[in-house]
């Protein structure tokens, strides 16, 4: 005996499993379909249906049919008396043995009119999980022990894959909340880090844009460098709050319409440690935003500050947002100078790469503007950011390429990992 049923279950592919394999409720049907064959056909049963249960609104849904007229209906609804009932009679229900039966009295003449005779409840861990409605034999012989044994078995398994199959879809529910959650949280961050450098750039009345304008050039070099989408969205963070240390500095230093003195610009200068100040104490969800506001006006040659920082010592998020704050700054209008033409901004990162910027930043972000230049990219984000007409495509493009045939060392692009 223990040997048919294991055959059964071996060749009823181990339902157990069913929900865990099939996310889609159309393919879950047709396994459920096809189980229910194997039952029927297995002990030559002529119809029967299997209906799954819902614990939360207590609604009943017919999943499979076999042997049924059109019209055959399920109940749909399942009281706390009927489930009580059918949890109490594990092994089946005959809906001949008692009048009125003892479940669904109302809808008991409907199911014997379609040849109903077992209700076998589908339980695991006690709990009801639905019914598998089955009629006779096709022989017109009574089911007997053996035939119920097996019948209890492979039910069994209905059961769990059906209960399997319900878990795994309030798993992907709570995920898919769970993601949405997480998606709006993700947007409050953004936005919050967009207004924070708004309100930054408000104190300083000559330089609106400015930091969101640092944090979009971040991002291209950073992905021009090949960095994924994580680490490009933490540099634009970076950006956005490098400056955010000019919090702590006197308005009428930030505004001067003037080159400021000494002491001026020591106060001035104060901001990259200040930023780093204020912005330790916050859980990031990127690493080292901290650093990039400390660090992003250190120099490659050492003679930067605040900390005197040379070449690799400065981390590479760092100088992606030096490049970008100098860049912003050479091509915006300041008070006490205009923006330069392109070709001095190009002659100035000749001259400053290797002393103030690292060439590799310097060589990424003349490429991505190249492949705007030469329309290979159809988002145009630096020439948005730089305004119509200020470059001449046809008199900077071969500067632009000579640079980069001047500074590219051919070395691979660089990941961000110890930004």
């Amino acid at each position: 005996m223990d040997t048919t049923i294991q055959k059964l279950v071996h060749t009823f592919g181990s339902l157990a499993d069913l929900g865990q394999e099939v996310a889609s409720s159309g393919v879950f049907d047709d396994m459920v379909r096809t189980s229910l064959h194997l039952l029927l056909g297995t002990l030559a049963i002529r119809r029967g249906a299997v209906v799954e249960y819902d614990p939360v609104s207590g609604a009943l849904s017919c999943r499979a049919t076999w042997g049924l007229s059109e019209r055959f209906c399920t109940p749909t609804t399942l009281d706390k008396l009927d489930r009580e009932t059918l949890v109490r009679e594990s092994g089946g229900i005959s809906l001949f043995d008692e009048v009125p039966p003892v479940v669904f009295p109302e809808q008991a003449e409907d199911l014997r009119e379609q040849g109903i005779e077992i209700i076998m409840p589908m339980l695991v861990r006690g709990e009801l999980t639905g019914l598998v409605l089955l009629g006779g034999k096709a022989s017109g012989d009574e089911l007997t022990n053996e035939d119920l044994e097996i019948l209890r078995a492979m039910v069994r398994h209905i059961s769990v894959g059906v209960h399997t199959h319900r878990l795994m879809g309030q798993l992907e529910s709570r995920a898919e909340e769970n993601r949405r959650i997480y998606e709006e949280l993700h947007t409050i961050y953004r936005d919050t880090v967009r207004a924070f450098a708004a309100a930054i750039d408000i104190k300083d009345k000559y330089t609106q844009g400015h930091s969101e304008r640092v944090g979009k050039y971040s991002e291209i070099i950073a992905r021009e460098m090949g960095w994924n989408e994580e680490e490009v969205e933490g540099i634009a963070i970076a950006g956005y709050l490098h400056d955010v240390g000019k919090l702590v500095v006197e308005r009428d230093i930030i505004n001067a319409p003037y080159r400021i003195d000494a002491k001026a610009s020591n106060e001035l200068n104060r901001h990259p440690a200040a930023g780093y100040e204020i912005l330790s104490p916050i859980h990031h969800p990127y690493a080292d935003i901290p650093l990039m506001a400390r660090h992003h006006h250190e120099r490659m040659d050492g003679r930067g500050y605040p900390d005197g920082l040379t070449g690799e010592q400065i981390p590479l998020g760092a100088r992606i947002v030096t490049l970008a704050d100098s860049f912003d700054a050479m091509t915006t209008d300041r008070p006490y100078r205009k923006r330069r033409g392109f070709t001095d901004v190009l002659e100035d990162l000749r001259l400053s790469t290797g002393k103030q910027f690292d060439p590799r930043v310097v060589v990424a972000f003349c490429k991505a503007l190249c492949k705007e230049l030469e329309g290979q990219t159809k988002e145009r984000r630096v020439l948005k950011l730089l305004g119509k007409n200020y470059i001449e495509t046809e008199q900077i493009l071969p500067l632009l390429k000579q640079l980069i045939s001047e500074l590219d060392s051919d070395k691979p692009p660089v990941a961000a990992a110890g930004v």
